[in-house]
């Protein structure tokens, strides 16, 4: 029998951990990319890649995902909708080899709750136009489930970090910021504990099912980076108000929303244990594994 396949639409940070674990386990992976020059380095580490953009689908969709049996989607919504569902819908709705799907989402589409806890069943109230995009892109990707029985599951994603993606990294390369904004406070989610969710979640699958991904301690910013600070053993950065931080256009949006993400579905349901529950045990594990502890 051969082995399972995973088609990934966009291999970017978080897909890659998630798809770069199943290829260690002997999957067949095989994913999209951008440049002649990506597609060739992903050759040579051992995936099947092939070229997708807005304007340029696959070139032979039907070849290209020939004996998927696993579906991950990360390529975001762009001006004109959800670039995969406009070019290959058809494509995936008439793929019968497929026992599970995901589209990686964003916590964004709550927009603004002043702080409170959100869970999935929530009104989507989006603040800004990129997140006004994603709900859109979920409201397809779950059609197409409806409509066509494409085992789709939806996962909303709170801030992602993780090695080479952290409060360190940003320490350590002059970028972080300590911004002051009473009351602001984020929800994040360690990569790998991202990459567990959708394992359970293709262990136990639940058709049309959305899921919050989120740790246990939404936190200000600010005290994230002072922790990496003292961590690293290093002075942090001065706390400025959020008023005069010259935060860029994208940065200040996501001052724009307040909440506080709930993550009990994906224990109750899926049975995860997060590896990283907070900030602080995320970063203890990438200080420690740096320093080859």
């Amino acid at each position: 029998m051969p082995a399972p396949r995973l088609f990934v639409f966009g291999l970017g940070f978080t897909a890659r951990v998630f798809a770069e674990a199943l290829k260690a386990e002997g999957w067949r992976v095989a994913a999209t990319c951008r440049s002649e020059d990506k597609r060739a380095a992903l050759e040579a580490e051992g995936f099947d890649a092939f070229l997708f953009d807005r304007g340029r689908p696959l070139a032979d969709a039907r070849a290209a995902l020939d004996g998927t049996t696993h579906l991950l989607v990360s390529v975001p919504p762009d001006e004109k909708g959800d670039p995969v569902l406009d070019q290959h819908a058809m494509d995936l709705a008439d793929l019968r080899t497929l026992d599970w799907a995901g589209y990686l989402s964003t916590t964004g589409v709550y927009g603004d709750t002043r702080g409170e806890w959100v869970g999935e069943a929530a009104w989507l109230r989006p603040t800004g136009d990129r997140q006004k995009r994603r709900v859109e892109a979920e409201r397809g990707w779950l059609n197409l489930y409806r409509q066509y029985g494409v085992p789709l599951h939806v996962f909303r994603l709170a801030g992602i970090y993780g090695p080479g993606r952290s409060a360190l990294d940003n320490v350590r390369d002059g970028t972080a910021k300590r911004v002051d904004k009473p009351g602001q406070v984020f929800s994040r989610i360690h990569v790998e504990d991202i990459a567990g969710t959708l394992r359970a979640s293709m262990a136990q699958p639940t058709l049309g099912a959305v899921y919050n991904v989120a740790d246990d301690l939404p936190s200000p910013s600010h005290e994230v980076v002072a922790y990496a600070c003292d961590l690293l053993k290093v002075e942090p950065p001065p706390l400025v108000p959020f008023e005069k931080a010259d935060l860029s256009p994208m940065a200040a949006s996501f001052y724009a929303d307040c909440r506080r993400v709930k993550n009990d579905r994906i224990k109750r349901q899926l049975g995860v244990e997060l590896k990283y529950p907070d900030y602080r045990a995320g970063l203890d594990a990438q200080f420690a594994a740096e320093q080859g502890h």
